[in-house]
């Protein structure tokens, strides 16, 4: 979902980090900063982000600003479909995360899922690579693009990791509260209708 005030500020951050990253005046990369101050004040009014939190993630980046790449697996078992409980904000989610660097999509999903919940499992097919803003997650500091990718159960079993609590299985008329940032229910939606339709197309936004 695209909200004009978070397209600015996001704007005027990339702007301003490319200018850090290539500006070599002083006075330039005074305004650099400057810019990239009012883009993190923009987003901590209209979330509950402080904007000093705000901008020590901008400045752990560095160069060109290009959308971060988050993965998630569709993990399905008598057509129920693998979610586990987050610890940062008590909600459910597909496993998955933040795409690694020297790792491919399929490396880092299988990965993912084996920290996360436990079981082993093989990236079998893409299903749908979305773009975050054209969906309804909460405003993000951040571009991302979303990887779905269907996992087959290949061992292990259920157990939380370091950033989970709990891993289930649920049906589709019976999901549990979501991390509405990481998934929505269209999502979900859209994920066992790829169970029921098997010869469905891969998605992309």
């Amino acid at each position: 979902m695209s909200y004009k005030w978070l397209d600015w500020a996001k704007r005027i951050q990339s702007v301003s980090q490319a200018g850090l990253a290539f500006s070599k005046d002083k006075y330039d990369i005074e305004r650099y900063k400057e810019l990239q101050t009012v883009s993190a004040e923009i987003m901590a009014e209209y979330t509950d982000l402080e904007a000093e939190k705000i901008i020590g993630l901008f400045n752990k980046e560095s160069g060109y600003q290009t959308p971060k790449i988050d993965v998630r697996g569709a993990v399905f078992r008598n057509n129920k479909i693998l979610l586990v409980h987050e610890k940062m904000d008590n909600k459910w989610s597909l496993p998955g995360g933040f795409c690694e660097v020297g790792l491919s999509p399929a490396e880092n999903i299988i990965k993912e899922v084996k920290e996360e919940a436990g079981f082993d499992v093989n990236a079998a097919r893409l299903l749908a690579l979305l773009d975050m803003n054209k969906h309804p997650h909460p405003p993000q500091p951040y571009h991302y693009y979303k990887i779905f990718i269907l996992c087959e159960l290949a061992g292990g079993k259920a157990a939380a990791g370091l950033e989970t609590k709990n891993v289930k299985f649920f049906r589709e008329d019976k999901l549990p509260d979501l991390s509405q940032a990481r998934n929505t229910e269209g999502q979900i939606s859209m994920l066992f209708d790829f169970l029921k339709k098997p010869e469905k197309q891969t998605i992309v936004d």
